[in-house]
Parts: C-alpha cells; sequence; structure tokens
C-alpha cells in the first residue's frame, strides 16, 4: 500500500493554494516562509509532480496543483465537521434523587429527553435522602429534609401528607367517609415507623387505635402501590403523588393536608460553576414543582 503524504504538508499545501502566496502562508501557519518552501518541496517529491509554478511575481497551481486542491479541501472539511460532531456529543448530566421522589421525578425526566435529547440525564436512586458532593461526583441532587446548608440549592416543594386509597376501596361496602372509619381498614405506612400517621392525625385531632397494627414499607413507592390495589389506606405524599391522582390510581378520602417541615431540594456543589446545560436543567424541574404548588 502507498504510504500517504503527512497531513500537515497537505494542510500548508491547502493554505497556500489558497493565496498563491509563502509569505502569507507561512503568516496564515505561523511558521516560517522557509518551512513552507520545505513542506512544500517534501509534498512534491513525495507525489512525483509539482504543485506550484514559481514565477517572478508569484506561485501559481499546476494542472495537478489544480485537480488535487479541491479533494484536499473537502478532506480537511470533513475533518473539521468530525471533530465538532464528535465534540457536541455532551457527556450525561449525572443526577442523584431517594426513591420517594421517583413517581414524580420520572415521569418529567423522560418528559425532558424528549425535549432536550441534546442533554442527556443518567438518573441514580438511593434511599439515602442527603449527599455528599465532596465524595459523590453527581452533578446535582434532589434531597429531603431541612434546608440544606452545605450546597446551593433550589426549593423545590415542601412535604404534604394526606391519605390515599384506591376508588375500588373508597367505593367499597366499608365505609370511609369520616375519620374514625379509618380504624375499619388496614393503615400502610411508607415507612418502618408511624410517624407519618401520626403526624396527619395529630392535625386531624384524632387518634385511631389501629395505627400500629398496618403494613410497613421502606419506601413511599411500595406503600403508593399496595394502596392503588386496593389493600389499604396509605399516608402519602401529596406533593409527589400528582400523576398517580390525575390518572385515578388514587383518590384523596379527606382533603386535609399537612405540612410537615420538612421538603425537597435540587442541590448542585457551587464550584465548580454549574454548566449551561445543568442550569438549564434545574429552572426545567423547579417549573414543573411550582406548577404542583397550591
Amino acid at each position: 500500500m502507498k504510504r500517504l503524504p503527512p497531513l500537515p504538508a497537505l494542510h500548508t499545501f491547502m493554505i497556500t493554494a489558497q493565496c498563491c502566496n509563502f509569505t502569507r502562508a507561512a503568516d496564515l501557519l505561523h511558521i516560517t516562509q522557509g518551512a513552507v518552501s520545505r513542506q512544500i518541496a517534501g509534498l512534491e517529491s513525495h507525489l512525483g509532480y509539482a504543485l506550484f509554478q514559481r514565477q517572478a511575481r508569484g506561485l501559481s497551481l499546476t494542472a495537478q496543483g489544480r485537480e488535487l486542491y479541491p479533494r484536499i479541501q473537502q478532506v480537511f472539511n470533513l475533518i473539521d465537521e468530525a471533530v465538532e460532531h464528535v465534540g457536541a456529543k455532551r457527556e450525561a448530566l449525572q443526577l442523584k434523587a431517594p426513591t420517594c421522589m421517583m413517581r414524580w421525578l420520572l415521569p418529567r425526566l423522560l418528559q425532558w429527553q424528549k425535549e432536550r435529547p441534546d442533554v442527556p440525564v443518567e438518573l441514580t436512586t438511593t434511599v439515602q435522602h442527603a449527599v455528599d458532593f465532596r465524595r459523590e461526583e453527581f452533578d446535582a441532587a434532589v434531597v429531603y429534609g431541612a434546608a440544606p446548608g452545605n450546597a446551593a440549592f433550589h426549593h423545590l416543594f415542601d412535604e404534604q401528607l394526606t391519605p390515599v386509597c384506591s376508588q375500588q376501596l373508597l367505593n367499597g361496602t366499608t365505609p370511609l367517609k369520616t375519620l374514625t372509619d379509618l380504624e375499619q381498614h388496614m393503615l400502610l405506612h411508607p415507612t418502618r415507623d408511624e410517624r407519618d400517621w401520626e403526624a396527619w392525625l395529630k392535625a386531624a385531632g384524632t387518634q385511631v387505635r389501629n395505627i400500629g397494627k398496618g403494613q410497613h414499607f421502606d419506601t413511599l413507592d411500595l406503600a403508593m402501590s399496595v394502596a392503588s390495589q386496593g389493600t389499604g389506606v396509605a399516608i402519602g405524599d401529596w406533593s409527589l403523588i400528582g400523576e398517580d391522582l390525575s390518572a385515578g390510581r388514587l383518590v384523596m378520602p379527606f382533603e386535609l393536608k399537612v405540612r410537615t417541615g420538612q421538603a425537597y431540594y435540587l442541590v448542585y456543589p457551587e464550584r465548580p460553576e454549574p454548566s449551561e446545560q445543568l442550569r438549564e436543567l434545574m429552572d426545567w424541574l423547579v417549573e414543573q414543582a411550582q406548577e404542583r404548588q397550591v
């Protein structure tokens, strides 16, 4: 196979062919006129034919030079396009979120990818409610609790507890119209303790005897899934289950929503500065969260 001429020499030929002047080509290439002349001479020796006619008033392309020039120009244009195309492929933004956020966050990330396929997002779920950017390499994270003190953040929404169940259970033979009717149903807990039900019942000004006899789950998602099947009444976060309520998978037997003082925040490291793509994603998620507020 014939050895190809060196790429730098071909680039020097292309620039020189554009201006037909060694001095001007040297200025454009930021090398000496002698270096341009040597590269052209070496290229002509490699090819076996002359590319330029040396004249008293400058240079002109030979017939072979005129034929070669547009082809070499096309090659370098293809190289430029390839480099630009690869560079335009963005690395996915790395986002972390607790599993309790999935019912709200996942549909919106899927919508984001439809609208902005040029800004991919990779989501890591966890049972943890916090993030440590010093040890975890995420671009941003959703956290639950009090306002973060060690990172920049955007407030998404407050936790608002309310009982939810299936329409099938609500329309069943066992009534669920008053607070005391809760004692006739299995209570579903999204955590291993009963704190969410206790907080809501306290705000409602009532107590029930069966609070400790229900089913306990490790995640909100599991509790909501079981409730949607008509098994019992779960205590859920109204801010997170809007999709289930809109679709009729869950209904609210009571209007009372109790704010716990906890909230969900979108946090990110202050240093380095967030990229333009990350800012666009965060602004979009904040807008989505604001649409859910009352």
